[in-house]
């Protein structure tokens, strides 16, 4: 038998009704009812309970969905979100749930501390919390069956003080109070906030799912019987207390109003340490569980994972836990945290809700829960305990989420592999899935357009300059694709897949984000022209080619055949030309040229500007530069350019050539011969232009305009006006 497989076997009422209905009725329900009642009156409270136990029952609902679709081991509510949503996700929260259960054993150890100050003065309230926090960890310690027998005692002390207080009466309570002495009622959220810790026991029961003989089905009876239970006991005491107490100013002044109501006032004080002792006693039954869990799933040190006896007790993570305990419990005042504990609770509780509503709205082939609950219900729940949280402490809820933020990315960080799926995939392809099918039905508009680039470099390492660039104006303003087109010689389909990894780790390695393609086909340039035609999804298809110059004088009329069927398909063309690198020590410099009757401007402006957004090129200086037919016209054009670069908002400055000074080609030459990057417009083939007749074109255009710099020959073909995008801005 296996360390997980190892338990106690618990029932729905041993291990789940017991500990979650002792978490619930707690001390707030003996010392702060009355407080409630008076502050906002019978109707508000009844509405308070209402709203609280709406949540938690919600809570409880989604918990049983989610124990009733997976076979549960130990950790209880971080098995459930690491199982669901990721490690990730359940590390952030199991982590600070895990803390928040520890701290709250000296939270309940104090607070049963300070009910025996008055009877035993000689012991102080730190020394009291020490000794009965070491009384319940050897409990703990030698035996979980032991301990939660312990809780059948404190289950009938508690029982026997409900029954003592609804038998009582006002007989002898005195309701002369000075004004003076009556505290100023506070507002129906800030009373919320104290009252809702009242509900939030039901994680308690969840964190013995290891030690449960049928988790799948103990957990929904047991949970959900524990909130109907307290949710009629909650109910009938501010009705009971408004009838016998009328006065508010009393509720608002006694938090003992309950032990002078009682007919039997030493069975509510045995109530009260009862559940004092019991919510320490769960508590500390569930948070080794938890870290023994993490521990298991190497989240924490391996070895507080390892089980003990043939019930696998937790023994160095209640060691662990006993310590962290007895530093809050020396500190003796754990008021400043209790927000932040409640904060980490209610996470937990809408991580919860959220799993479940994600798990049937994706309605995965895997997703089988017997219990079943909307969706929707999920989702409201989830909302709810994020509202409450804001509601009870907008601080400490940015803190603790915070906090889980920054646990999410340093277990990203450490990239453990889990030997489970989660729901992350489903969850990402629902919504690329719905995004994808919005899209459908949106056509594209030059002033949302972004590169999606279909970059042909082979092996990355062949032509990196291909990617360097690509990447350069991409980055993360569009999408980027690396393609290759091999030989299906030596490639089957598993070695398609994995030198498409090997790829995808190379391109990584550099920080770019990108996707992989490798196409098998005995001719490159019909490979080339059938992932041209047929790569994408749905309306995610390349818009923009990028490729390198040809490199073989007898691939030439391929190649132009190529850059047609690019132009026909509708797709922007980038022909890139390596260069040489410049010194490191001047700014860099990039040249556009502006061919006055060519279409191509738009994008090379808008080009120009995503590679000014990298870092590489953030700082270099923008020139815009075109050739007139005269000097006379220079002023004219000159002032043009520069009303068009002040309108659009361009960082850049205007440069005028006259044609009489040398050739188009001799000019881009002479003038961006200290350029680092050339972006020049590439003349789209004339609709009955013979093959020969573009070749020459291209050739002259490529030959004629080499310089130094890494120059890129850009095509528009995809219809749309991209120089409006500039234009719109005046």
């Amino acid at each position: 038998m296996t360390e997980s497989d190892q338990g106690y076997r618990f029932n729905a009422f041993k291990g789940v009704f017991t500990p979650s209905i002792l978490t619930i009725l707690g001390v707030i329900m003996y010392l702060r009812f009355g407080w409630v009642l008076g502050n906002v009156g019978l109707f508000k409270t009844l509405i308070i309970v209402t709203l609280s136990t709406i949540i938690t029952l919600i809570t409880s609902l989604s918990m049983s969905v989610l124990a009733t679709n997976m076979k549960l081991g130990g950790g209880g509510a971080y098995y459930i979100i690491s199982r669901s949503l990721g490690l990730e996700a359940g590390a952030a929260i199991g982590l600070p749930l895990y803390i928040a259960q520890t701290l709250g054993v000296s939270f309940y150890v104090i607070g049963f501390a300070e009910s025996l100050s008055g009877i035993i003065p000689w012991f102080g309230i730190q020394e009291m919390g020490l000794i009965t926090l070491g009384i319940i960890s050897i409990l703990s310690f030698v035996s979980a069956d032991l301990a939660l027998r312990v809780q059948y005692l404190i289950l009938i002390l508690i029982g026997a003080s409900l029954v003592s207080f609804f038998a009582g009466s006002a007989e002898g309570i005195s309701f002369a109070l000075s004004h003076s002495d009556v505290p100023e009622r506070q507002a129906f959220w800030a009373v919320f906030a104290v009252f809702f810790p009242a509900v939030t026991g039901i994680l308690s029961g969840l964190s013995m799912s290891g030690d449960l003989a049928n988790p799948q089905k103990a957990i929904p009876r047991g949970t959900l019987f524990a909130v109907g239970i307290s949710y009629m006991i909650y109910m009938a005491i501010p009705v009971f207390l408004s009838r016998i107490i009328p006065d508010p100013a009393l509720l608002l002044t006694d938090s003992m109003i309950m032990y002078r109501v009682a007919s039997w006032g030493n069975l509510i004080l045995a109530g009260l340490w009862g559940a004092s002792l019991s919510s320490a006693i769960v508590s500390l039954l569930g948070a080794p569980r938890t870290l023994q869990a993490m521990a298991r799933d190497k989240v924490t040190i391996r070895i507080l994972g390892k089980g003990f006896g043939r019930n696998g007790e937790p023994r160095l993570a209640i060691l662990i836990s006993f310590l962290v305990a007895f530093a809050g419990t020396y500190a003796g005042d754990l008021n400043m945290i209790a927000a932040i504990l409640s904060m980490f609770f209610l996470t937990t509780y809408g991580l919860l809700n959220l799993s479940a509503g994600l798990g049937n709205l994706i309605g995965s082939p895997s997703w089988r829960p017997t219990f079943r609950v909307h969706w929707s219900i999920s989702f409201i729940g989830a909302f709810a305990c994020f509202a409450a949280m804001f509601m009870i402490d907008a601080g400490s809820t940015f803190l603790a989420l915070l906090i889980s933020i920054c646990i999410f990315l340093y277990m990203k960080q450490r990239s453990i592999k889990a030997h489970w799926g989660d729901m992350k995939y489903g969850i990402i392809v629902y919504f690329v899935q719905y995004a994808l099918y919005t899209l459908s039905w949106l056509k594209p508009h030059e002033n949302t357009w972004r590169p999606n680039m279909l970059v042909f470099s082979g092996s990355p390492s062949a032509r990196w300059h291909l990617i360097e660039t690509a990447d350069a104006i991409a980055h993360g303003y569009g999408m980027l694709t690396i393609a290759s087109v091999v030989s299906p010689e030596h490639v089957t389909g598993e070695r398609e897949v994995s030198m498409e990894t090997a790829m995808r780790n190379y391109l990584t390695e550099k920080n770019i984000r990108a996707f992989v393609k490798v196409y098998p086909s005995e001719d490159v340039f019909q490979g080339m022209e059938t992932l041209i035609r047929g790569y994408g999804f749905g309306p995610l298809e390349p818009n923009t080619v990028f490729l390198g110059d040809v490199q073989r004088n007898d691939h030439l009329m391929q190649y132009i055949r190529l850059l047609k069927m690019i132009r026909d398909n509708k797709r922007n063309l980038i022909v890139l030309r390596e260069g040489s690198l410049h010194s490191a020590s001047r700014e860099r410099r990039i040249d556009v040229w502006w061919g006055r009757k060519s279409g191509n401007i738009g994008l090379i402006l808008a080009l120009a500007h995503l590679l000014r957004m990298s870092d590489p090129w953030h700082d270099a200086q923008l020139n815009l530069k075109t050739i007139v037919n005269t000097k006379d016209e220079i002023e004219a054009a000159e002032k043009g350019l520069q009303e068009f670069i002040d309108s659009a908002h361009l960082n850049a400055q205007a440069e005028t050539i006259s044609a009489q000074e040398g050739s188009a080609y001799g000019l881009i030459k002479k003038h961006s011969g200290e350029a680092d990057f050339v972006f020049l417009g590439l003349r789209p083939p004339e609709p009955d232009e013979s093959d020969e007749d573009y070749s020459k074109y291209y050739r002259d255009i490529i030959l004629g305009t080499v310089t130094p710099a890494t120059t890129a020959y850009v095509m528009t073909s995809e219809g749309l006006d991209f120089k409006a995008i500039f234009s719109s801005l005046t």
